[in-house]
């Protein structure tokens, strides 16, 4: 069974939920989404640090935090953004830190965005 967490964003446009806990797991993406749900026009840094902090206000909503988070993939428009986005993961994440894949991509679904990051996270209890 599934369900969708409350992740504090505006409802999507595009059909899928920020949150679905199941199995005592909770699978998740964010990108640099402001509360009014326009994109952060803003450099990779600004980016990155914002999807995170999406992504751990959605782990709290959802009971869990950081540290439950076992699978990120990062998707990147640009491979020399790698070392400025490793700095912000480092602000968010601790060793161990989470199993992770990095991919570069051609784009990614709305203009200006340069970061998007998905995670699977084990939830307590």
């Amino acid at each position: 069974m599934r369900q969708e967490i409350d992740a504090g964003l505006p409802e999507p446009r595009q059909p899928f939920a920020w949150a679905i806990r199941s199995g005592g797991l909770l699978f998740t993406t964010h990108g640099p989404v402001q509360p009014d749900g326009t994109i952060l026009q803003s450099g990779i840094r600004e980016q990155a640090r914002l999807a995170l902090e999406n992504l751990r206000r959605t782990l709290e909503r959802a009971g869990g935090g950081l540290d439950g988070v076992v699978q990120a993939t990062i998707y990147l428009l640009d491979a020399a953004d790698m070392a400025p986005v490793d700095e912000v993961y480092r602000e968010f994440f601790h060793p161990p830190y989470p199993n992770r894949a990095s991919v570069v991509v051609a784009g990614l679904v709305a203009p200006g965005m340069r970061f998007e990051i998905q995670a699977i996270a084990a939830l307590p209890g």
